[in-house]
């Protein structure tokens, strides 16, 4: 279920492991010797060309020359698409399998700080490269691994059993974890998630860590998140990078539900103007974007461009039907604003960018989440500056 963003390049020069400095840690140098990506790749793969954003399809049995440099490049790879729905060999609609970045999987091992005698859970077990890594570097009784498609769930079966090892690899839903492996030192989590369900918490030792992408709806965005489980049953923990991977199946958001929100635009919406450009609602990839979503919660955020003079911010609220559109137009100082419905959206999102601003522009690495019974509050700084997301 991976999928992620986080550099590299799709040439020799950037291909791994000579883009790993600074992402390997020595203690995992020997496994990923023994254990390669390449083991856990099926014949047709489709590597991500990073200057186009491209899925190009790469056949074993057609080029075995650019199959085995794109298993070796570290650029991440397409596994399946649109739930194992997808035939032929051209890209699919919706990526819904994958193999990391191999960077992005030593950085994220490294920041998982395990060490011989521990137990861990993975949620997300796609090809099985990881839970392989995990396997040769504890053994396999110590590593457990989830995944939620059936079909994906044996390919990795058969790849992990083919390359000598033997993790115990569990069909399931990884959102429930698996209490029959628990107690756990480490869950680490390979699909992106937007709430972090209790049962992750309640399977894992106090003193010991959960390491997830997490992100809000507001946007597809990720950030590497490390909780620590406390003595009560809660975590908290800091973010770490940004990255992207793959949603978690039971929380992808569905954008046919705002089909209702605008019935025709604009309506009887509120008509307003705005000082803010497209730029300062922040890049795909940056931080304020992301903080955006844990100031501005239970909304959901996409930018049409269908020109280069013309675009149009829209924000829907998930809880009820309350939308606002910013329309963005070359050579107009003033956007114009359409609000509709008992929340003031765009309102909430001026204020948000109030507010970063006023705190010094804060980095990704000030802010953290705490998770408990009562729900996800994130923080800047200390968990005692919170708020609920």
């Amino acid at each position: 279920m991976k999928a992620d963003r986080e550099g590299g390049c799709a040439n020799d020069e950037l291909a791994w492991p000579r883009a790993s400095a600074g992402h390997l840690a020595p203690e995992w140098v020997d496994s990923f010797a023994a254990v390669p990506r390449a083991l856990f790749l099926s014949d047709l793969i489709w590597a991500h060309d990073m200057p186009t954003g491209r899925s190009v399809p790469v056949s074993r049995d057609v080029d075995p020359v650019g199959w085995q440099r794109a298993a070796e490049a570290n650029v991440p790879i397409v596994t399946q698409w649109d739930d194992g729905q997808h035939a032929g060999t051209s890209p699919g609609t919706v990526p819904t399998s994958s193999a990391s970045m191999p960077s992005v999987v030593a950085g994220m091992l490294r920041d998982l700080d395990v060490r011989e005698g521990m137990r861990v859970l993975e949620v997300g077990t796609g090809t099985g490269w990881n839970a392989g890594l995990l396997a040769h570097r504890l053994g396999g009784d110590q590593v457990v691994s989830v995944e939620i498609d059936a079909a994906v769930t044996e390919r990795a079966r058969t790849a992990l059993t083919r390359a000598g090892l033997d993790p115990e690899v569990v069909h399931g839903d990884g959102a429930r974890g698996w209490p029959k492996g628990a107690p756990y030192d480490r869950v680490i989590i390979t699909a992106g998630v937007r709430t972090v369900p209790l049962d992750w918490l309640q399977q894992v030792r106090p003193g010991g860590a959960i390491l997830t992408p997490w992100g809000t709806h507001y946007s597809d965005q990720d950030a590497l998140l490390r909780l620590t489980v406390r003595e009560d049953g809660s975590a908290a923990g800091p973010f770490l990078r940004m990255v992207e991977f793959m949603k978690l199946r039971n929380q992808r958001l569905d954008w046919n539900r705002f089909r209702e929100h605008v019935p025709q635009f604009p309506g009887d919406a509120d008509v307003s103007r705005t000082r803010l450009t497209l730029a300062e609602l922040g890049d795909r990839y940056d931080t304020l974007r992301f903080v955006m979503g844990l100031r501005v919660p239970d909304c959901a955020h996409v930018v049409n461009q269908p020109d280069t003079g013309t675009a149009k911010a829209w924000f829907f609220d998930l809880l009820s039907r309350s939308w606002a559109a910013v329309v963005f137009r070359d050579g107009e100082p003033e956007p114009t604003v359409y609000q509709s419905g008992p929340r003031r959206l765009w309102d909430e999102v001026e204020s948000a960018h109030r507010w970063w601003t006023a705190c010094g522009s804060p980095d990704l690495t000030r802010f953290g989440l705490t998770v408990g019974r009562d729900g996800q509050r994130a923080w800047l700084d200390d968990p005692g500056n919170s708020w609920p997301v």
